[in-house]
């Protein structure tokens, strides 16, 4: 059954959640943030990297096309338990990968113990304060994606 992977770590309410946690912190930074939570990779890129499949998903969304070059996805992996984030080119020039990495493995110890959307919110608070300290909101800010989780 399609889906049944998802929601036996997430309910519906906890999708509203998480996208209302992305518009939260969206007030505070001219960055954009995704969140793509997949079962599995699709057949022909089953056996791709996280990452690689993170940046695919982040072209698919068109997250590349942001005014400032601010997009960042936060990935997850069911199916393989595995995470992902990945900033784009405007992000990278201020802020180290490994930072995200070192978020993306806070994430990982919330999901061991079972705190999925602890974990999801958490991450995107995380985020979105980084993302506030380096490219604040700006006046004539929009927002440019959709907050609503991409599954």
């Amino acid at each position: 059954m399609k889906n049944e992977l998802l929601y036996h770590f997430f309910s519906d309410d906890d999708f509203l959640d998480i996208s209302n946690k992305i518009k939260k912190m969206e007030k505070i930074t001219a960055g954009e943030i995704r969140v793509a939570i997949k079962e599995d990779a699709p057949v022909l890129k089953a056996n791709k990297e996280i990452k690689d499949l993170a940046a695919d998903e982040f072209y698919r969304l068109g997250m590349a096309d942001t005014r400032d070059k601010t997009g960042i996805l936060i990935y997850v992996l069911l199916s393989k338990r595995k995470f992902y984030i990945l900033a784009d080119s405007g992000i990278n020039e201020k802020v180290d990968q490994s930072t995200w990495d070192n978020i993306r493995s806070e994430m990982e110890a919330d999901f061991k113990i079972g705190k999925y959307l602890d974990g999801i919110i958490s991450t995107i608070e995380k985020v979105g304060n980084i993302l506030g300290e380096y490219f604040p909101i700006k006046d004539d800010d929009t927002n440019e994606l959709s907050n609503k989780v991409v599954v």
